[in-house]
């Protein structure tokens, strides 16, 4: 197919040099990078899984973590005695 492009002169220089060190015509040369362009941007990033980080926090005394949530409403139960014996 035969088209016009309108390239920056930047660019257009860097493809001449590629295609004088390559020995290659000028439109094998932007054909090749016009492809190479193409199949990247279709292929999606590969990118790292996200991982993150552990800390160990230690063991909390006397308390049984599969009863939490019993623990968590005696915390607030007690709170909310202690927030009442104020008022009085």
């Amino acid at each position: 197919m035969r088209t016009t492009l309108t390239l920056d002169d930047g660019i257009a220089r860097q493809l001449k040099e590629m295609a004088h060190r390559a020995d290659l015509p000028f439109k094998t040369v932007v054909d090749k990078v016009l492809r190479v362009g193409i199949e990247t941007l279709d292929r999606p990033a590969r990118r790292k899984p996200y991982r993150a980080r552990t800390f160990k926090l230690g063991e909390p005394g006397g308390l049984d973590l599969d009863k939490a949530l019993g623990l968590a409403s005696r915390l607030e139960d007690q709170e909310i005695a202690r927030k009442v014996a104020l008022r009085k």
